[in-house]
């Protein structure tokens, strides 16, 4: 067997370089731009392309494609060992081109789209040229599918779209949009969808508003509230067969969740990391913050749930490595899922604490990154969802105890082993030598 906690050395001369990198280059971007993925903000575009060229250069970029398309094909452990070091930033999977929504959607497209739709979009995407849409959710039926109202409708040779998607993010800038619509009403629920590539020009989407969330503080909000009135797109832009849009859509969730998971290890590190400092910085009452037992004992929570965390990550990438099935990781993929947000709640809210008021004015991103916790918690799947998808896998298989007390009482293990042991304690009372 072969097990280890270290990487390999040109694994760690990468990982150094990246970084330096995201921490001399990427992190300034962030305070001067708007939003690293709009490609039509000339800023923007100024700032973020030559890094681009300069990741493309280390032959860094896309990591997460095969060969075939572009990238290195990394397994997920060497992902996750990346997005650590991205995931402190704003920019940094854009710089990189591993940034949701686009990196599954390219998956996505790579599976499932025409020879049409991957010259038509997959290749611009994954250049980096355009960004796109995963146009999902629903304001009646949140993110759970079986309530979806959308319907996409044939129509000789083209599918008619009519509905209204909730949280549609990044729908402002996209060149395309992923829509899933149900096709097959009388189907059982994970059955009765379709996933559809549409246009972003193509008439019948309204862009009902824009919306912000908390913490992020952008211009127009990046989060779109679509309707869809007889939006019209050709036969084949179907993604997949009909009724298999549950199925396609795991084939960017399943990976979108754990890649979440493998950044937020890096804000979570970031928020740590400052925190230390603070402590080690400022005094109360003649002695340092750090010497205080309290401080203390937030440092070393923080460290503890930050290392757990990261560990269950790591495991869980490499076992999807190892299997090659996300079906075969769903509980692992759920339990990370389930334990991020309150891993970035804890260590950003002990951060804020550690730092005073400093730590709650906007002159600190601990309260966008409370608030991101929450993102989180949503994203993908409720935590709630998540843990219940778990604990049922957990649960299955084990079988029921029919007596009246559990047979692992203690009485009843010491009967038992009594009667093992019988002879030998017979023995024993009698004088005889053990």
């Amino acid at each position: 067997m072969s097990w280890g906690f270290e990487n390999d050395p040109e694994v760690q001369e990468e990982l150094d370089w990246v970084e330096e990198f995201v921490r001399t280059e990427i992190e300034p971007v962030d305070q001067v731009i708007e939003h690293a993925w709009n490609p039509r903000d000339p800023v923007r575009n100024a700032l973020i392309k030559p890094l681009q060229q300069r990741v493309r250069e280390k032959k860094l970029w896309a990591c997460h494609l095969g060969p075939e398309l572009g990238g290195r094909g990394y397994g997920q452990l060497r992902l996750a060992l990346l997005n650590e070091k991205l995931g402190r930033t704003h920019s940094g999977p854009v710089v990189f081109g591993c940034q949701a929504p686009d990196s599954g959607n390219a998956e996505i497209l790579a599976h499932y789209g025409t020879d049409h739709l991957k010259k038509t979009y997959l290749e611009p995407l994954i250049e980096g040229d355009i960004v796109s849409c995963f146009s999902m959710t629903e304001p009646h039926g949140g993110s759970d599918p079986t309530g979806f109202r959308t319907t996409a409708r044939l129509e000789g040779d083209e599918w008619v779209i009519n509905g209204e998607k909730w949280f549609s993010s990044h729908a402002l800038w996209a060149e395309f949009l992923i829509v899933m619509a149900v096709t097959e009403p009388d189907a059982p629920g994970h059955k009765s969808m379709s996933m559809f590539v549409v246009p972003a020009d193509t008439p019948g989407i309204e862009r009902v508003r824009d919306v912000s969330v908390w913490g992020h503080d952008e211009p127009v909000g990046s989060h779109n509230y679509l309707r869809y009135t007889d939006v019209r797109v050709p036969a084949e832009n179907i993604l997949g067969e009909r009724g298999q849009a549950f199925a396609v859509a795991q084939t960017r969730l399943g990976g979108g969740r754990i890649h979440h998971a493998m950044r937020t290890v890096g804000l979570v590190q970031a928020a740590f990391e400052m925190m230390k400092r603070r402590a080690v910085s400022r005094t109360s009452k003649g002695e340092r913050l750090a010497d205080k037992q309290l401080v203390q004992e937030m440092i070393a929570d923080s460290w503890i749930q930050l290392e757990q965390f990261r560990l269950l990550v790591l495991r869980t990438a490499w076992r999807i490595d190892r299997y090659n099935d996300y079906r075969e990781v769903r509980a692992d993929i759920s339990a990370v899922k389930a334990a991020m947000p309150k891993v970035l709640a804890d260590v950003a809210g002990r951060a804020i604490q550690v730092h005073g008021s400093l730590g709650i004015s906007k002159e600190l991103p601990f309260g966008k990154w409370v608030m991101e916790s929450f993102h989180m918690g949503l994203a993908d799947g409720a935590t709630e969802v998540h843990k219940v998808n778990l604990a049922q896998f957990l649960l299955r298989g084990t079988e029921p105890d029919d007596g009246l007390f559990p047979p692992y009482t203690l009485p009843v293990r010491q009967a038992e082993a009594r009667q093992r042991f019988a002879d030998v304690l017979a023995a024993v009372d009698d004088g005889e030598p053990a």
